[in-house]
């Protein structure tokens, strides 16, 4: 009796999988993604059900802050080993791997990855010879302009130069098209250094020189000069010095915009009838040069995901990352943010309808310029908003600005 009593409840225990660890087990991975530009969250967490589809095994939970708050969110959470996966900025390599954030993945990068990604791709995870992540969000800053606008104003081709982009805004001003033609994101946030970048590779600018601050003269001097006079001028969007992107994006979605320097994902966004009053009228080109320094501009604002030295699980957080960061989940969301792997440009299901954003990347993308690799970067960067929302608020003059950014900067 005691026996088949046993047996029946040996029977029960591997019907309910109390003997079976591996049939229903099933590892959480946490994941921290930013709630703005590029993919959406919709999209993003379409992608992690694709994937814990194909490895039910493995459960994502996904939290979601604005760009803002990523970089304090990720350092904070160390200490608790809140996060197996985080989105990190190409700002960042240089800190995180200083202070032990991330985990080098270098040994589990594939000759593969190596040959099918972007060559300018890596430079977005990789620090001092080492690989801290997958390239995610391969991005740049473009100039966005309403054909319709330009039509109006009898100007045939949006502009070239810096110049001409300010030559134009004033036609269009002056013929009262729009009050104020141009908008950008220059809130005193992340947002504005990359504007400013952007015009700092333009005039041929640098951040440091021997590891010392140098914007201050030279191309990064002529660049905030060029914003304080389109600010000041009128013909810049006054709002513009509380804006971030998806503000500049909804004021040109909304028509009231005739420029705006803006991310990738503003292309098929503002292109979409169901939200966009100018679906149909987007044109979009590489951010301007400066004649006899530059053809175009532009900044790398590319993003990849990373293991944190934290996680306890390692080995499932990576087969999530290559996942997100696979060609064939990428091609699939290209409409938000194109694919970081080189022979995706040539598949019509990623250029069909986007042949204007394709071609203007070609160009962006090559010239992609960095902000400064240091492991001070925030305390630099914060030292900029700061001088640029000075010199925008006529509080300080450019150059007195930089120069207090420069002694800020804590290097």
């Amino acid at each position: 009796m005691l026996k088949s009593i046993r047996r029946t409840l040996l029977g029960a225990a591997f019907v309910s999988g109390a003997f079976m660890p591996h049939a229903f087990a099933e590892t959480s991975i946490n994941a921290l993604f930013m709630a703005q530009a590029a993919y959406s969250e919709a999209d993003v967490r379409a992608m992690a059900e694709a994937f814990s589809k194909a490895n039910p095994d493995i459960k994502v939970n996904l939290e979601f802050v604005p760009y803002e708050g990523l970089h304090d969110k990720t350092v904070l959470a160390q200490g608790s080993g809140g996060y197996d996966v985080v989105l990190f900025d190409v700002i960042w390599p240089a800190e995180y791997a200083s202070n032990n954030v991330l985990v080098d993945v270098s040994s589990r990068i594939t000759d593969d990855m190596k040959k099918g990604v972007l060559p300018g791709a890596w430079t977005t995870v990789n620090y001092d010879g080492k690989s801290y992540g997958m390239p995610w969000i391969l991005d740049t800053k473009y100039l966005f302009y309403n054909k319709e606008i330009l039509e109006k104003a009898g100007i045939k081709n949006p502009p070239k130069t810096w110049d001409e982009l300010a030559e134009q805004a004033k036609i269009i001003k002056d013929k009262g098209l729009l009050a104020t033609p141009i908008s950008w994101s220059w809130s005193q946030a992340e947002a504005a250094v990359c504007d400013y970048t952007t015009l700092v590779s333009a005039y041929g600018g640098e951040f440091l020189k021997d590891g010392k601050p140098a914007f201050q003269s030279g191309g990064g001097l002529d660049a905030l000069n060029y914003m304080v006079t389109s600010y000041s001028s009128g013909l810049t969007n006054p709002n513009s010095k509380e804006f971030l992107e998806e503000d500049v994006r909804k004021v040109f979605q909304n028509g009231e915009a005739a420029f705006a320097l803006n991310w990738t994902y503003m292309y098929n966004m503002a292109n979409d009838p169901k939200d966009s009053k100018v679906a149909g009228k987007v044109g979009v080109v590489p951010a301007p040069g400066v004649a006899g320094k530059s053809e175009v501009s532009a900044v790398n604002g590319s993003m990849g995901l990373g293991i944190t030295t934290a996680s306890k699980h390692p080995e499932e957080a990576w087969k999530f990352i290559t996942f997100m960061t696979s060609q064939e989940t990428q091609n699939q969301y290209a409409k938000l943010s194109l694919p970081i792997w080189a022979s995706s440009y040539d598949d019509p299901a990623v250029t069909k309808g986007q042949e204007e954003l394709i071609a203007a990347a070609k160009l962006g993308l090559a010239a992609m310029y960095p902000r400064p690799t240091t492991p001070k970067y925030q305390e630099l960067s914060t030292a900029l908003q700061q001088a640029i929302q000075e010199a925008l608020l006529g509080q300080a003059k450019p150059e007195d600005a930089l120069k207090g950014a420069a002694e800020n900067s804590g290097l």
